[in-house]
């Protein structure tokens, strides 16, 4: 065998294994969003297992505000139903949307709840519904970070597959439509610190 066969061979050899690696880190990133998806589904499936009880605890003292009991099961089902077509399917975008529109309709909604049960003192002070309360906020904080632990990973992917050279060959591995963020409707009004006067 010549030396320039062997040179071509080596280099065939070279780009083959190049390949090979750019395939294997594009389905690691993948599966690496996929579980960080299914993390936040963990953080969002126990809160909305919280928000039944929430209710049902207010309900008595909330006879007159059923319209806003009634919204946030609403808001909660939608958000089930959405997480589930999510969960079935972590690499859409259009099912990653529609949660992040249903999360933030159910943040709508629990804050209307939160504002309507500030104006009654005997449930503020209810030992379960403070309790409830607690988990919840503990909860959401967890939401939070598993959020950003997923956007974190989408960024990675979405980096490593449009940098160059993977996005020459994204696209024949199967990987061509971009990761998308889980992003909520009221992100901005999120950053924004609260305002307390005295």
């Amino acid at each position: 065998m010549e030396l320039s066969s062997i040179i071509v061979l080596v280099v065939i050899a070279a780009l083959l294994f190049y390949g090979v690696g750019i395939y294997n880190k594009l389905v690691s990133l993948k599966n690496r969003n996929e579980n960080a998806f299914a993390q936040i589904e963990v953080q969002l499936k126990r809160r909305h297992d919280l928000i039944p009880n929430l209710v049902e605890t207010a309900r008595g003292y909330l006879k007159h505000e059923r319209e806003t009991l009634e919204a946030v099961t609403v808001a909660r089902n939608t958000a089930i139903s959405d997480l589930k077509a999510a969960a079935s399917n972590p690499s859409s975008a259009t099912a990653i949307g529609k949660l992040g529109r249903a999360e933030s309709a159910l943040n709508g909604a629990l804050g209307r709840f939160t504002a309507v049960m500030e104006a009654y003192p005997d449930l503020k002070a209810n030992q379960n519904m403070m309790q409830l309360n607690e988990e919840l906020s503990s909860t959401e904080n967890k939401v939070a970070f598993a959020r950003q632990a997923f956007n974190d990973s989408v960024t990675n992917y979405n980096i490593y597959k449009q940098s160059f050279p993977p996005v020459l060959l994204a696209g024949f591995f199967g990987h061509r439509a971009n990761a998308q963020l889980l992003e909520f409707a009221d992100s901005d009004a999120a950053q924004v610190a609260p305002r307390i006067e005295f």
